[in-house]
C-alpha cells in the first residue's frame, strides 16, 4: 500500500501532523521506534501553544486532564529575589490563550499518538527506521524493521522527519548547523513532596538563576511531583573534574536559596539525567519527497520552554501545507517555502530572546525600567506569539546586549 504521507516518529510534531492530514482523509502511516507511553523531557507548554492544540482539536481533553495549570513564568535571583511575575492573563483571555499547562510528557504524547490515531492515521510502534529509500534523487518512502527485526519498505507521495533531536534525515544529509553560541548541558531529576506554591501560582514555571549564567527549571506536575534541572556550560557543571550527575545537580542547589529552599522538602526519585542541550539547525526544511518538522528541523535552547509549541505549530502547518499541496499537485520542495519561512521566523524571533537572556548582564527588568512599553512584547515573544514583527524591540534589546544575525536556513532544497 502507498500512503499519502508516511511521518517518522510519533512525538508532538509528528502526531499534529498525521492528526491534521487524517482528518482530511489522507492515508497516513506513523512510524515509531518506541512503545508508548514512553519518558520524554520537556513539560512545560507556553501560551500560545493553545492554536494549534485548538486546532487539533484538543482543547477539551486538555481542560478535562490532571495536568497542572500554568498561568504565569517568573525569574529568580540566586539570592531569592524575583521578577514580578509575568502572568499571561494581563495580556490575553484568562480562559484561553492565558491558561497553559505543565504536562507529563509519556501522558501528554499518549494522548495525541491516540488522538491521531482518532482521527484515522495508522501508527506502527516499536519500528524503526533504517534508511530513506531514494528514487531519480526523490525520497519515495522508507525501509523499517519490526522489533523482530523484519524490514518492510513502505512508500508515500511524501515523508516527513519528525524524529526529535536525533534529526534523522539533516544528520544523514549533512544539513545539521551547530549554533554559534548556545552550547549547554542539563542535568535534572524529578523531585516528590517539595515545597509548592499555591493557588494561581502552583503552576509558575520558574527561571532560577545561578552564577555564569546557568539557571534552574522548576516545574510544578501532577501528583506532588517537580520537573526540575540545571542548565550551563559543560565546562562549569564539571568543573574541578565532577562527572556523576546527581553530585553536578546538588552542588548547583546551593547556588540559588530559592531552589534550595524549595528542595529543603521531599526526595528525589532517584534518577538523574544528563544531556547536552545545544541548540542546532537544519540547513534545509525540504527536499524532493521529503519534509523535515518540529526539533528535526531545529531545536532551540529549552529556556523559554518553547519547544512543544513550535513542535505542534510546525505539525499542524506541515499538515495543512501537505493538504494543500495534494489538493493542487504539487509536493515540490518548493512547495514549503512559506513553510520554511514561518517556523523559521519563529525561530529567529525566540532565538534573539534567547542569546540576550544569556548576555552576562542583561535582565528583562532594565529594559522594562527603561521601555515599560516593552513588557507587552517580552511577554508575547516569551509566551509563543513569534511571528511577528519585533524590530521595535530588538533596537531597545540592543542597548543592553547584542542580539545575533538571522541565520541562513530553512529552505527548501529544490530537485
Amino acid at each position: 500500500m502507498e500512503y499519502d504521507a508516511l511521518i517518522i516518529g510519533a512525538g508532538p510534531s509528528g502526531t499534529a501532523a498525521a492528526a491534521i492530514l487524517a482528518e482530511y482523509g489522507h492515508r497516513v502511516l506513523v512510524l515509531e521506534r518506541e512503545k508508548f507511553p514512553r519518558y520524554h523531557i520537556g513539560e512545560s507548554l507556553i501560551p500560545f501553544t493553545y492554536g494549534p492544540l485548538e486546532r487539533l482539536g484538543l482543547i477539551p481533553k486538555m481542560k478535562q486532564s490532571h495536568f497542572v495549570k500554568k498561568f504565569s513564568v517568573v525569574f529568580m535571583q540566586p539570592d531569592a529575589t524575583s521578577s514580578q511575575p509575568f502572568y499571561f492573563f494581563t495580556r490575553y483571555d484568562r480562559e484561553t490563550v492565558a491558561q497553559s499547562w505543565q504536562v507529563v510528557r509519556s501522558e501528554f504524547d499518549q494522548m495525541m499518538v491516540d488522538h491521531a490515531r482518532e482521527r484515522g492515521a495508522e501508527v506502527k510502534e516499536e519500528t524503526s527506521v533504517t534508511e530513506l529509500i531514494r528514487e531519480d534523487g526523490k525520497v519515495v518512502g522508507v525501509r523499517a524493521a519490526d522489533k523482530a527485526g523484519n524490514v518492510t519498505e513502505y512508500r508515500a507521495r511524501i515523508t516527513l522527519d519528525c524524529t526529535g533531536k536525533e534529526a534523522f534525515t539533516a544528520v544523514r544529509n549533512g544539513w545539521r548547523m551547530r549554533d554559534p553560541y548556545l552550547n549547554k548541558v542539563a542535568v535534572w531529576t524529578y523531585f516528590k513532596g517539595s515545597k509548592r506554591q499555591e493557588g494561581i501560582d502552583e503552576g509558575t514555571t520558574t527561571v532560577a538563576f545561578i552564577p555564569d549564567k546557568g539557571w534552574f527549571w522548576h516545574i510544578p506536575q501532577h501528583d506532588d511531583m517537580v520537573s526540575v534541572g540545571v542548565v550551563a556550560e559543560g565546562k562549569y557543571l564539571s568543573r574541578d573534574g565532577v562527572r556523576d550527575p546527581k553530585e553536578m545537580f546538588h552542588r548547583e542547589v546551593g547556588n540559588n536559596l530559592w531552589i534550595k529552599d524549595r528542595l529543603s522538602e521531599g526526595s528525589s526519585t532517584g534518577n538523574y539525567y544528563i544531556t547536552s542541550e545545544y541548540s542546532f539547525h537544519s540547513k534545509h526544511c525540504a527536499s524532493p519527497g521529503l519534509l523535515l518538522v518540529g526539533d528535526a528541523m531545529a531545536f532551540l535552547d529549552p529556556v523559554f520552554s518553547s519547544g512543544i509549541m513550535l513542535a505542534l505549530k510546525s505539525g499542524v502547518l506541515a499538515g495543512e501545507e501537505i493538504h494543500r499541496g495534494i489538493v493542487e499537485g504539487d509536493l515540490s520542495p518548493e512547495h514549503f517555502a512559506g513553510y520554511g519561512a514561518a517556523i523559521r521566523q519563529g525561530l529567529e524571533n525566540m532565538r534573539k530572546l534567547v542569546y540576550a537572556f544569556y548576555h552576562p548582564t542583561f535582565s528583562f527588568k532594565d529594559v522594562i525600567k527603561r521601555y515599560p512599553e516593552a513588557a507587552g512584547e517580552i511577554t508575547d515573544c516569551l509566551s509563543g506569539d513569534v511571528n511577528k514583527d519585533f524590530s521595535k524591540l530588538w533596537d531597545r534589546i540592543r542597548e543592553f546586549a547584542p542580539i545575533p544575525d538571522e541565520l541562513p536556513y530553512g529552505l527548501p532544497l529544490a530537485a
